[in-house]
């Protein structure tokens, strides 16, 4: 299986995934990806933080930036 990891990123910085995760796929590290936007986003609510300009990079063994999912996408606006 391959290993994805997933890096935390926001204008100032960000946190690197230096262990990753063994998915079957991306869209299974899409999914991974979105649960943990969605959970960290939950913690900083309850702090009063908004973090919902971050986003979770995935990359490859490689390095390889595969696919960037903005924390935004995680939720579904009620507007």
């Amino acid at each position: 299986m391959p290993r994805y990891f997933f890096h935390h990123v926001w204008k100032a910085g960000q946190v690197r995934d230096l262990e990753g995760s063994e998915l079957p796929d991306l869209e299974h590290a899409r999914t991974e990806a979105i649960m943990d936007a969605r959970s960290l986003m939950s913690d900083a609510i309850r702090q009063g933080r908004d973090i919902s300009s971050r986003s979770i990079q995935i990359s490859d063994e490689g390095g390889t930036v595969l696919l960037t999912v903005p924390f935004a996408d995680a939720v579904i606006r009620d507007d």
